[in-house]
């Protein structure tokens, strides 16, 4: 038996963030990730007074913030944008911490699998800087896997000498894009793992993740390329990710944090979320 919490990401429920609260303490949830970069909950729209409202909803409904996420679309590929995007980065997980939580998830874009690649020197140099902030406030900006494999992950953040930036454990991503082991994958991040998502899916075939993850166009010159979805997001438990053997592992590396829920897919998320919710209760309880 183990003694994970649940959280449950606010809008996987496809509603307003009142509502999405009230649906995950429905659920028997322990906590919720949110967004915050745009909408209700950007930090430009976060006065003192809509801070108070966010944290007596979450109180009232007997809630914590297990994350908040502050992916804001474009990873720290292009040097251009990043001190835009740091600055942006910075005053969202300022606000995570006045939510009572300091991890802010994110995709910091596709590490390029050599160390002399230009993109990968210019995402690390976004990554010293965002890891320098974090390490000041005691707080974790965390890469969400999935773009490339957990050794290729590893070594760039073993280069940063910090923990400011560490990772957001999502096992589907890598079922999907990368066809990894999310188990083994568990064992090789273990000293940056700080928030997990729970989610599920099936890798089809292969496609190279700087195409998914639109750091490269989709130019097919291939007439014998497969067609159709090269993976898909499943309810939890009808995937690849045997969460039996994953949730072990996080018990034998130490990791208490969440188990957040995700669901991006399908036609009726607040089902599919219940659904996980009870799953996950019984793996938790050895069933």
């Amino acid at each position: 038996m183990y003694n994970f919490p649940i959280g449950i990401i606010t809008d996987s429920f496809r509603t307003n963030v009142a509502d999405a609260i009230k649906k995950a303490a429905k659920c028997g949830a322990n906590g919720v990730q949110m967004y915050a970069t745009k909408g209700e909950l950007a930090p430009a729209n976060m006065t003192p007074e809509k801070i108070a409202q966010v944290k007596t909803l979450l109180s009232d409904n007997g809630l914590k913030v297990s994350a908040i996420c502050g992916d804001l679309g474009h990873g720290f590929g292009n040097a251009d944008l990043n001190p835009e995007l740091i600055e942006s980065s910075k005053r969202i997980l300022m606000l995570a911490k006045e939510l009572g939580t300091n991890i802010v998830t994110t995709h910091i874009g596709v590490v390029p699998t050599s160390k002399d690649h230009e993109r990968y020197k210019i995402m690390q140099a976004a990554c010293f800087e965002l890891a320098e902030f974090a390490d000041s406030m005691d707080a974790h900006f965390a890469v969400e896997t999935g773009p490339e494999t957990p050794e290729v992950l590893k070594g760039f953040l073993d280069a940063l000498g910090s923990k400011g930036v560490a990772v957001n454990y999502d096992p589907a991503n890598l079922v999907m894009v990368t066809n990894s082991d999310p188990v083994k994958g568990v064992y090789t991040l273990k000293d940056y793992i700080v928030h997990t998502h729970a989610k599920d899916g099936v890798h089809n075939f292969y496609v190279d993740p700087e195409i998914i993850y639109k750091v490269v166009p989709h130019i097919i010159d291939d007439p014998n390329a497969p067609v159709g979805n090269s993976y898909e997001e499943l309810p939890l438990g009808e995937g690849s990710v045997d969460f039996v053997k994953l949730l072990k592992a996080y018990e034998d590396i130490g990791y208490t944090g969440y188990l957040t829920i995700e669901r991006e897919a399908g036609p009726d998320p607040e089902k599919d979320i219940m659904t996980a919710e009870r799953y996950l209760r019984s793996v938790i309880a050895g069933n």
